[in-house]
């Protein structure tokens, strides 16, 4: 039986080779679909935890269409609970209460000014009725798209606005057909309130994904990136077994470069942990404002790395020969080395004191040693007349010299951070004084007098 089945798929082969090749095509893409999947999945294991609790959540609010004492009670504006879940819930929490709360206060503000508009139009007959409705739309509808150009509003407040429009134009133009306006209004709002309700409940208590611990850590990878950037500098361009000419394709030159494009991200998340309450170590009134200022820092610099990288990888390729003093070559390299190793230190120490929530004390010392070793430098550049022989390298130092200018501002706006977050003093003890006891006393001991 087996020989025959496995002649009979030889045959088909031989007869529908095009055919065959089609089914192995299917195959190898549902496969490779199946293990972008699984790759998604286990990257950040929350994303299948956010499928399941929306699922669970327009389970939760279908009850109200299929349990007939609710649909009874609510009518067709049942749906507009399962629509409200579909459009309001997000990955975090955040973004949840932000579109949460923007449709509910939208809906309830805008469905009363519809009614009130019915009422107000309703006096002047129904000829005028119907100017008047179609005037209070366009006033109001003209009015709150034009706030959506403020910064303010678009931030934070862009969706409130776009379904403030669409409730009171639903509500304003029906009135003018519907005999029971205030009874269909009352039910849309109270159904569209059990829709948010379900929706914040679910995603602040069901294991709740923080968009303010997100940015915080987002924030600290990002400045160890920079880092590894710099101690890929300092090993491969000016270690002991530093060689320019294979620079390129190595994995430093592009650790950085993912940096570059989190602005959207950033900004994104610092909306959406504004909405939050307090959880965690994040108070309500945590300064996610200074993360965006310290993110601006970090793409500064990680274009300044993005102009060495750059320029690095066109001097691999050309492979220059220099007749280069060497002492002053050397001077040069040792400088750039420092430099290197300085500033990526400073930005690891930057990086956990952010994780960790502690002040930076450690970066300032390397900070302070990196400008150092730039200040050296300048003075080697501007005094040498020689420093046009290894003029490659002193390209490169002075791009380096522009990055410790860089982290030195990140590191004051962290400083900021610091203080503005209140994290926590690394200086537990602030002075100790060691006091011999008195010889007729016990002369093998020592008292220890610490104040803080």
């Amino acid at each position: 039986m087996d020989v025959e089945q496995g002649n009979k798929e030889i045959a088909i082969s031989q007869k529908w080779p095009c055919l065959g090749q089609f089914f192995a095509k299917v195959k190898s893409a549902f496969i490779g679909f199946l293990k972008k999947i699984k790759k998604i999945a286990m990257d950040d294991p929350r994303r299948m935890i956010h499928a399941i609790k929306v699922g669970l959540t327009l389970t939760l609010v279908s009850t109200l269409y299929y349990v007939t004492p609710l649909f009874d009670g609510f009518g067709e504006s049942s749906m507009w609970a399962v629509l409200t879940v579909v459009v309001v819930m997000e990955y975090t929490a955040g973004g949840t209460l932000c579109k949460g709360l923007n449709r509910a206060f939208a809906t309830v503000i805008a469905g009363s000014l519809g009614v009130g508009a019915h009422h107000i139009a309703a006096l002047c007959g129904q000829k005028g009725e119907a100017i008047l409705l179609a005037l209070f739309v366009f006033l109001l509808a003209a009015s709150a798209t034009f706030s959506r150009f403020i910064p303010e509003v678009k931030a934070r407040y862009d969706y409130g606005v776009t379904i403030f429009i669409l409730t009171f134009s639903l509500v304003a133009v029906s009135s003018y057909r519907v005999n029971e306006l205030v009874r269909m209004a009352h039910q849309r709002v109270s159904t569209i309130a059990i829709g948010v309700a379900t929706c914040l409940c679910t995603s602040l208590f069901v294991f709740p994904v923080w968009a303010g611990e997100d940015l915080h850590k987002m924030v600290a990878s990002n400045l160890d990136k920079l880092a590894s950037f710099l101690e890929g500098i300092e090993t491969e361009c000016f270690g002991e077994k530093a060689n320019f000419e294979s620079l390129e394709g190595k994995p430093f030159l592009q650790v950085y470069k993912s940096v570059l494009n989190s602005k959207a991200t950033e900004d994104s998340l610092c909306n959406f942990a504004k909405w939050e309450p307090c959880h965690g170590n994040f108070s309500f009134r945590h300064p996610w404002k200074q993360y965006q200022n310290v993110g601006g820092l970090i793409r500064q610099c990680a274009a300044s790395m993005d102009a060495l990288s750059s320029y690095l990888t066109s001097f691999s390729k050309t492979k220059p020969k220099f007749k280069a003093d060497a002492e002053l070559q050397l001077e040069i390299q040792s400088a750039c080395r420092e430099m290197s190793s300085e500033s990526a230190n400073a930005l690891r120490e930057l990086s956990l004191a952010i994780r960790s929530m502690t002040v930076p004390s450690l970066a300032r010392c390397h900070v302070s040693a990196a400008t150092s070793a730039a200040a050296n430098l300048r003075t080697v550049l501007s005094n040498d007349i020689t420093v046009w022989e290894t003029v490659h390298v002193a390209m490169i130092a002075s791009l380096l010299a522009e990055l410790v200018n860089c982290i030195k501002e990140i590191a004051c706006s962290v400083d900021e951070l610091a203080e503005l977050a209140q994290f926590k003093s690394t200086d537990s003890v602030h002075s100790a004084a060691v006091k011999p006891v008195l010889e007729e006393e016990t002369p093998q001991q020592v008292a220890i007098d610490i104040s803080s």
